[in-house]
């Protein structure tokens, strides 16, 4: 390489000159909270959750958004995403995780805005939820995120398959809404997926689609991944395992089939629950080894 020219080059190439988007981070925060029964001696159901943040300005003023804001010029999108995710939900020290890249032309209507969404998974108790300065109030919301359609449509070279999903975030007497329509084309070359959105209410910009990707993202790399061990405790009984899976999923497992499945990616320890209602119970950990 000629130095020289390269400098030269440099010195002379004016990055204005080009049309720039902004550059956001929003993260898709998610937490199983427990949903406790009226007998003491029945455990408790687990429900996953996803932080909100109720906007304080326009645009969108009193709509809920995922956390997130602008990167600032001193730092990276990953640094952008800790900070918002500190300043919001009160934690450091939790693994981010990139999901996706937003890039739809009109998905904000102050202007050419990318956003490149973050997942985030931990325990309730690490969360020190606080709205920010820019926020009116921030809460976890129970998500339900169903199928509700699907068909199948010929197109040119190929057909479409569309799966209309049912989104439904839910907290205290607020109900935040959208449907969710994935759209995979198949033709001889090339296959490609695309997310729309329809009848959304009270969520702002496309953060439903965020959340509609993010679900996807989840409950397609479950199985044998540690995704489902970060919405845990160190020590677990098998159960509570299982729970957080079928609050993923949204169906019942076969306790036996569950068991049998991820007994390679769990250890057992001497310890067992204390001061419960039931009977005491096994405490699990991961195996560590499997996620190497």
């Amino acid at each position: 390489m000629n130095q020289k020219k390269e400098n030269e080059f440099l010195t002379n190439y004016h990055l204005e000159n080009f049309d720039r988007p902004s550059v956001a981070a929003d993260i898709v925060a998610f937490t199983i909270k427990n949903k406790e029964t009226d007998d003491y001696r029945k455990l408790s159901k687990k429900e996953l959750s996803v932080l909100m943040i109720k906007r304080n300005e326009y645009p969108f003023k009193d709509y809920w958004a995922l956390p997130g804001g602008f990167a600032r010029k001193d730092e990276t999108l990953e640094d952008t995403a800790i900070r918002e995710l500190n300043e919001e939900a009160g934690v450091s020290d939790i693994a981010l995780m990139q999901l996706q890249t937003f890039s739809d032309i009109r998905r904000d209507p102050r202007g050419w805005i990318i956003s490149c969404a973050y997942l985030a998974l931990a325990e309730e108790e690490q969360f020190h939820i606080t709205a920010g300065s820019d926020a009116a109030a921030a809460e976890w919301f129970q998500i339900k995120y169903d199928l509700i359609q699907e068909k199948s449509e010929e197109i040119m070279q190929g057909k479409c398959k569309v799966k209309r999903f049912e989104l439904q975030l839910m907290h205290s007497d607020i109900k935040l809404e959208a449907n969710i329509d994935i759209k995979t084309y198949f033709t001889a070359k090339k296959q490609r997926t695309e997310y729309e959105i329809t009848n959304i209410q009270g969520i702002a910009f496309d953060h439903a689609k965020i959340i509609g990707f993010a679900m996807e993202y989840l409950r397609e790399n479950l199985n044998g991944s540690k995704l489902a061990f970060e919405l845990l405790p160190k020590y677990f009984t098998l159960t509570d395992l299982q729970q957080v899976y079928e609050a993923i999923l949204d169906e019942e497992l076969l306790p036996a089939n569950f068991r049998r499945k991820i007994s390679d990616f769990v250890i057992e320890t001497d310890e067992i629950t204390k001061g419960a209602g039931h009977r005491p119970s096994k405490l699990f950990k991961r195996n560590i080894e499997q996620f190497n």
